[in-house]
């Protein structure tokens, strides 16, 4: 079993390539981070070995398997497994004990997820949630994107309000009004702008706002 040496600052442990895991593998690849992938399936190796630079057969529930594998001297783990909730809770207690400075682990349940912080994930996800939240404010058609934050915090793109169009963005009030910030605009044929109070809303524009979830949400619903 060889082992990954010598990872940099910005290499990352990627263990489940699942759906979840090798997506995450993969975009950390194309941003220049070196990834190592673990699998138990032989079959998720091998498709996915043409791809990332580093991918091994392994159980990674057993911490002397990583430990041989280098897994100790990476600063950044991703826990992918979702469907075996036992491998998934093993794994991050293995990392855990391995001292891994930085662990994220996908949960399919908010018990899951509480198990996993318990164990030792520094982050835990919910893609499925995530996404599904995502997709209900999107389908109606009032936010080109949605992006929420822990903190009940929200980004948006959205199209502008009719009371806006035709007045700058210090004119338009739209603060003082909705309670959101204006951080952008995005015009047809142009680059995106960051905003100014001298800012020119425009029919057709798309406006990338900022503000607490239910006051962008509030926001959209107007456009």
């Amino acid at each position: 079993m060889a082992k990954f040496t010598s990872p940099g600052n910005n290499a990352v442990l990627v263990i489940g390539l699942g759906r979840f895991g090798s997506s995450v593998a993969l975009s950390l690849a194309r941003l220049g981070h070196e990834v190592l992938g673990i699998d138990r399936n032989a079959d998720l190796v091998h498709e996915w070995a043409e791809r990332l630079t580093h991918v091994v057969e392994a159980d990674a529930t057993n911490t002397d398997t990583l430990r041989r594998l280098g897994a100790a001297d990476f600063d950044h783990a991703v826990v992918g497994i979702g469907s075996d909730v036992e491998a998934s809770v093993l794994t991050v207690l293995a990392l855990s004990e391995l001292n891994i400075p930085d662990i994220w682990a996908k949960a399919i349940s908010d018990k899951h997820g509480r198990i996993l912080e318990r164990t030792g994930a520094h982050h835990v996800v919910y893609p499925e949630a995530t996404m599904g939240e995502r997709v209900a404010h999107l389908v109606t058609g009032k936010m080109i994107d949605f992006i929420e934050f822990d903190d009940g915090f929200a980004i948006v793109k959205t199209r502008a309000p009719s009371e806006a169009i035709g007045k700058t963005l210090a004119e338009a009030a739209l603060r003082s009004k909705h309670g959101v910030t204006i951080v952008g605009v995005k015009r047809a044929m142009t680059d995106f702008t960051h905003a100014t109070p001298e800012t020119i809303v425009e029919k057709g524009d798309l406006l990338i706002v900022s503000g607490p979830t239910n006051k962008v949400e509030a926001f959209a619903a107007i456009t």
